[in-house]
C-alpha cells in the first residue's frame, strides 16, 4: 500500500515528524508492507455489485494487525465503569455480566493509531473523542489515523468512509481545545 494523502489535525503531522520520527518511519513501514491485492477477497453480496470482488475490511485489518505487532506496538484495552448515579430514583439497571472496555488499535511510546476501513461514525469518533479519552487517561500524546482515499474505500463495501470526506468535515468542524494533534493518513493500493 501507499500513503496517498496526508493531512494535519491540530499541528499533528508537525510534533509527530519532530518528537516521533521513529514510530512515524514504521507506521509510514508498515503500511508499505501491506500487500493489499491479498486482501481483495470479499465476494459482494450487495444490489449495486453482485459478485464483484472486494477489499475485505476484515483481511486489512489482519494484515496491519500482524505488521504492527512485529513492530512492538500493542493493543491498549481499558474498561469502562459506568456510573449509577445518573439514573432516575427508582431505576434499578440490569447490570449484565458483561464489562464493556475502549480499545486503541495500537500504541507505542505515546502515540496511538487507529486504522478504520469502515464507517464514517467510526473516523469522526477515533480522532474527536477516543483519542482524546486516551490522551486523558494518560495512555497517548497524539495519534495517527489511517484510512482509506475515496478510490480505494470504492473498491470496498458501500458505506466505507473516506480520506477525503473526513479531511473535509475536520476543516468545517475546527479543532477544539481538548483535541489532540492527530496525523491523518490517507492510504490505497
Amino acid at each position: 500500500m501507499i500513503i496517498a494523502g496526508i493531512y494535519s489535525f491540530n499541528g499533528g503531522k508537525d510534533i509527530i515528524q519532530s518528537n516521533y520520527p521513529v514510530e512515524l518511519r514504521e507506521v509510514e513501514q508498515i503500511i508499505t508492507a501491506i500487500d493489499s491485492k491479498q486482501c481483495k477477497t470479499k465476494t459482494s453480496l450487495e444490489k449495486t455489485m453482485p459478485g464483484r470482488i472486494l477489499y475485505s475490511p476484515r483481511a486489512l485489518n489482519r494484515a496491519f494487525t500482524k505488521e504492527f505487532e512485529l513492530r512492538g506496538w500493542e493493543k491498549h484495552k481499558v474498561q469502562c465503569n459506568y456510573p449509577v448515579n445518573y439514573y432516575v430514583s427508582g431505576f434499578v439497571p440490569n447490570n449484565s455480566s458483561k464489562r464493556a472496555s475502549r480499545e486503541m488499535d495500537f500504541v507505542k511510546n505515546r502515540i496511538g493509531v487507529e486504522i478504520q476501513f469502515g464507517k464514517y461514525a467510526f473516523m469522526v469518533y477515533n480522532v474527536c473523542a477516543k483519542m482524546t479519552i486516551f490522551h486523558n487517561l494518560g495512555v497517548i500524546d497524539v495519534g495517527i489515523e489511517i484510512v482509506p482515499i475515496k478510490s480505494f474505500a470504492e473498491e470496498m463495501s458501500t458505506g466505507v468512509s473516506y480520506f477525503e470526506q473526513f479531511v473535509w468535515d475536520l476543516e468545517h468542524r475546527g479543532v477544539a481545545d481538548i483535541d489532540i494533534p492527530v496525523l491523518v493518513l490517507g492510504v490505497t493500493t
